[in-house]
């Protein structure tokens, strides 16, 4: 921000006090928002080595061992020039750059930056606000505000990637975040933005409302096949990476999950992303409405609370992945009262335990994400540790986290395995996570395309 744009902030702080009255919805206008975007990030330029891309740097790391994301070797350097990895292997046969910087981790693990599969930046704990309050009262200026802090606490969390499953009544919003983090304004992970899911109408949304008011719904509604083309080219238009549509929600006569789209609506919805060349995901927790996305050609299912042996295997035998998100349910259990390790696990919990075995036994591809956002953003390492909890070896959760989410979500060619050509984006923990995966909790170092974030 030059001079007369740092002073026009001045300015508009004067005019309207501090942060408060700042974020009031009624008041916010774009200058303002920049200005709080401006002041609120400007304080933490210090704590990184770099907001803007740079070229230049080469470093060399040395830990005391390497997970390049599919094995783990003693004795490794990894060369980074620039945004790129350019050598990695045993020191005895990488040859090091005149005028490297080293970089030494003892006692350190050095792996591929995580990935998370599953998160809202635009959310914040349901404990500390309602899903219904955040969609319903919250303005999109103070969502975007406190998304740009989960971002940067994401990304010093080790979560140098992030696929982004829908703005949650905040618009396009996660595109700006998106656009912000890439452009080098705010620290943050790389972004993969689902914009606004798609819902088919009367599914989702805040209820309990008289019917003559339209409240926000948090997505979007399409139905029928005209109006489903429009809504699915008009998300691609306006940025969104992905689809993201809900395959079922709790709408039944009694509150309970039934399916939604029909088999031949979500087909369509998977023909018109997939002629851009756009994966479509979907939300299912029953039988039917994993069933449906999995004929229909989605490429993951997220939650798959209900799943099936037999709906698994028509998964494994599609190759169509599950993000189960055991964090979210068992967070959102305990904001209700379920005092973990004291109480007795609730049925909700016992049930996810047997799908998820069930999904383990028949093979399923698995991509790792938690529902970030129902839950603290920075403490997303819980659902790889809830994965260990439920059955998972650790050096399994540590593949599907890196290599393995890069290739479900297309990303291979650039991300997840610490090999030459790659993009550095890598991070250490102090231990070794093969053995302990709580060891994700003590990062050291992050670093995303050859800039320090954090270092030791």
């Amino acid at each position: 921000m030059n001079s007369w744009s740092a002073a026009r902030c001045n300015s508009s702080r004067k005019e309207n006090g501090m942060y408060g009255k700042i974020l009031s919805p009624l008041r916010v206008t774009g200058w303002k928002l920049l200005c709080i975007l401006w002041v609120g990030i400007f304080p933490f330029r210090g704590s990184f080595a770099q907001n803007s891309p740079k070229t230049d740097s080469v470093y060399v790391l040395r830990p005391s061992q390497v997970f390049d994301g599919q094995d783990l070797h003693q004795d490794w350097v990894v060369v980074v020039q620039g945004e790129r990895i350019t050598a990695a292997g045993p020191a005895a046969r990488v040859s090091v750059p005149p005028g490297a910087r080293t970089i030494a981790l003892p006692g350190q693990t050095l792996l591929p930056g995580l990935i998370e599969g599953h998160a809202h930046l635009l959310l914040h704990p349901y404990n500390e606000t309602s899903w219904n309050d955040q969609v319903l009262k919250e303005a999109d200026a103070l969502r975007v505000a406190r998304a740009t802090v989960h971002a940067r606490n994401t990304l010093l969390a080790g979560f140098t990637t992030v696929r982004d499953l829908g703005s949650e009544g905040a618009e396009y919003a996660d595109v700006g975040l998106k656009q912000a983090i890439d452009q080098g304004i705010i620290p943050g992970p790389r972004m993969l933005v689902a914009g606004k899911a798609i819902i088919a109408t009367g599914s989702y949304g805040p209820k309990g409302f008289d019917p003559a008011f339209e409240v926000p719904q948090g997505a979007e509604a399409a139905d029928g096949i005209d109006n489903i083309t429009r809504v699915v080219r008009d998300q691609i238009g306006k940025g969104a990476d992905l689809i993201k549509v809900y395959a079922d929600y709790r709408w039944g006569p009694n509150g309970e999950a039934m399916p939604t789209f029909t088999l031949t609506e979500l087909k369509l919805i998977v023909e018109i992303a997939g002629s851009s060349g756009r994966p479509v995901v979907a939300h299912a927790s029953t039988p039917e409405g994993m069933r449906r996305a999995a004929e229909a050609g989605v490429e993951t299912i997220e939650h798959g609370d209900g799943g099936t042996p037999q709906v698994f295997k028509l998964m494994a035998r599609k190759g169509v992945a599950l993000c189960p998100t055991l964090a979210a349910g068992d967070a959102l259990l305990q904001y209700n009262g379920w005092r973990k390790g004291i109480d007795p696990e609730p049925a909700r919990i016992i049930q996810k335990r047997a799908s998820f075995k069930a999904a383990l036994a028949a093979k399923v591809p698995l991509s790792v994400g938690g529902d970030v956002g129902v839950f603290p953003h920075g403490d997303n390492a819980r659902e790889l540790e809830l994965l260990v909890a439920y059955g998972m070896p650790a050096l399994d959760v540590l593949r599907a986290a890196t290599s393995g989410n890069a290739r479900i979500f297309h990303l291979d060619n650039r991300l997840g395995n610490v090999k030459e050509g790659l993009l550095a984006d890598l991070i250490s923990v102090a231990g070794d996570p093969t053995k302990d995966i709580s060891a994700l909790r003590q990062i050291r170092l992050v670093m995303k395309g050859g800039q320090l974030y954090r270092q030791p």
